[in-house]
């Protein structure tokens, strides 16, 4: 009796001591036994074998129609690359290989991403329409991930706001997606004999019918969620920066596997690094199909958070005393290097003079990662529609066609990339539907002195943004709030003129309701908002004079 008493008594210290540790390790336990949920199986890497086109071309490159190549970086800040005088760090990270595709072709100044988050903005890249045309409005996230960033903010004077009225009614990740009748770039060149190809992230949908696959990519190697790991957290060639205080960061890190697919075929590891694997594999595309017109869709994860750097690259800067920056420098530096390969590879295989190439960001940098000086001169970030979240680095290279060191100024979007790329393609636009995007080249190269577009549009859940004369109005309804800039005196937004300029105020209002009541409702309802300081990143302690942007997503 008094033996069973003993092990009673420590088995109830034992359970105790659990019950505390489960207590204050909660988050731990939730995010892991998500993690088991939903992290696929992973096999070994193995070779990919991509499809080789013809051994001896029919015709010289000059005179196939172009190669199209479009690069889209991941949360790449306005000032991270140096080729205005800037960059990361104090300019002391150059960027010369992603700088070179502006220097040799066109550099589009004024240059607007899709959204300020990653998924509408690439829909509007793939289809050239504005995302809420088709009622892709929020970028997809799973239920339980929303529940548990919620769960993590807590009760602050923010609080991140759950949708709980609505959660029902929101579909399973992989069917968040766009519609299946949508026609993407993809699809258009296909129709024109080009072998089409995606590398890295997709995030438009992972069901059948919505995966790159079945939107008119030949292959496809990558991820079709948000972001990935770019090496196992603990690999030994690994310098990893993890933020304690962005509840994002702390889900990314447990959840996020290291993995692809390659034309959904079962998940493996990539060989390496994985900006440096996807290029890898970019190169080996390239050459097999140097001889036929391709169309590649280069989309590498970086430089999207987790904070990942090779321990190479992050030796190679040992000006950075502090550990974020310099892993965040040392990610651009990897890109940067990765973009020179893909053109380097261009160029081996007599391919670079005509081929189209397109680089942009998919929105602006994050204020989660905690770097203050990404998007500048510009205010705020990823997930607000001031400049730091929507003006983007915006370049087109193609020498056959584009005078190097040729600046366009007029705004123009993302929703330009498809009919420009159907251009050079000599492909006809789709009649069926409106399509928001115009072909730049006749602007670029000085056929018409036109301005390409009258207005642009943006709109996630409650807040919404158009642009038009050289005035940019932005209106929050909840909680309401009005922002109306003068962007030719103004471009950094100092000076808020909605009291001061009703008359402007009242028709840029009416032109926002007339082009928002054309738009599709969302194909799924928002499910957090979240409060997103507009002058500072997050890590940084607020004050009363702080202005905040609720973005609904």
């Amino acid at each position: 009796m008094r033996k069973h008493l003993k092990w009673a008594g420590i088995s109830a210290v034992a359970l105790a001591c659990l019950a505390t540790l489960a207590w204050l390790n909660r988050i731990t336990l939730t995010l892991t036994l998500a993690a088991y949920a939903l992290i696929p199986h992973i096999d070994a890497n193995h070779p990919v074998t991509w499809n080789q086109g013809p051994e001896i071309a029919q015709l010289a490159p000059a005179q196939r129609p172009p190669n199209v190549i479009v690069i889209v970086a991941d949360d790449l800040g306005f000032n991270d690359i140096t080729l205005h005088g800037g960059g990361i760090a104090n300019g002391t990270v150059p960027t010369p290989n992603i700088d070179s595709i502006a220097r040799d072709g066109v550099e589009l100044s004024n240059g607007y991403a899709g959204n300020a988050t990653c998924a509408p903005s690439r829909a509007a890249i793939m289809t050239g329409r504005y995302a809420t045309r088709f009622g892709f409005e929020f970028t997809p996230v799973p239920v339980a991930f929303a529940r548990v960033l919620h769960w993590m903010a807590g009760k602050k004077n923010h609080p991140l706001i759950l949708n709980s009225d609505n959660i029902e009614n929101v579909p399973t990740l992989d069917t968040q997606a766009i519609p299946t009748g949508e026609i993407t770039i993809a699809n258009m060149l296909h129709t024109q004999g080009y072998h089409t190809i995606h590398l890295g992230k997709w995030h438009l949908g992972g069901s059948t019918g919505s995966r790159p696959e079945d939107k008119g990519f030949d292959e496809s190697l990558g991820f079709m969620a948000a972001s990935s790991l770019y090496l196992p957290e603990h690999d030994a060639n690994v310098e990893n920066s993890k933020q304690d205080f962005d509840p994002i960061d702390r889900v990314t890190w447990a959840m996020d596997p290291f993995a692809v697919q390659y034309n959904n075929s079962p998940w493996f590891q990539p060989a390496r690094y994985m900006t440096d694997y996807l290029t890898d594999e970019a190169l080996k595309a390239v050459s097999a199909n140097r001889n036929r017109p391709f169309f590649m869709y280069f989309a590498p994860n970086a430089i999207h958070s987790p904070l990942q750097a090779t321990r190479e690259d992050y030796a190679a800067l040992p000006q950075i005393t502090d550990h974020r920056t310099r892993v965040y420098a040392a990610m651009l530096r990897n890109l940067d290097r990765n973009v020179g390969r893909l053109l380097t590879a261009l160029k081996t295989n007599g391919l670079d003079r005509n081929t189209l190439i397109v680089f942009t960001s998919d929105n602006g940098g994050a204020h989660y990662i905690g770097l203050p000086d990404i998007n500048k001169p510009y205010r705020g970030w990823k997930a607000t529609f001031f400049e730091g979240g929507v003006h983007v680095p915006y370049f087109m290279r193609w020498p056959d066609r584009i005078t190097a060191g040729t600046k366009y100024q007029q705004p123009v979007g993302h929703v330009d990339i498809f009919a420009t790329a159907a251009a050079a393609a000599h492909a006809a636009l789709p009649s069926d539907r409106i399509i928001d995007g115009v072909d730049l080249l006749p602007y670029i190269t000085g056929q018409t002195t036109a301005a390409p577009h009258k207005s642009l549009y943006w709109r996630s859940g409650r807040y919404r943004m158009v642009l038009a004369d050289g005035w940019k109005f932005q209106r929050l309804d909840q909680p309401p709030k009005q922002f109306l800039y003068n962007l030719q005196n103004d471009p950094t937004e100092q000076h808020n003129l909605a009291a001061s300029e009703p008359a402007r105020l009242a028709s840029l209002n009416t032109l926002m309701n007339s082009i928002d009541a054309a738009q599709a409702k969302p194909l799924w309802p928002w499910l957090v908002s979240g409060a997103v300081p507009i002058d500072h990143p997050l890590g940084v302690a607020d004050n009363a004079s702080d202005e905040f942007i609720y973005w609904d997503n």
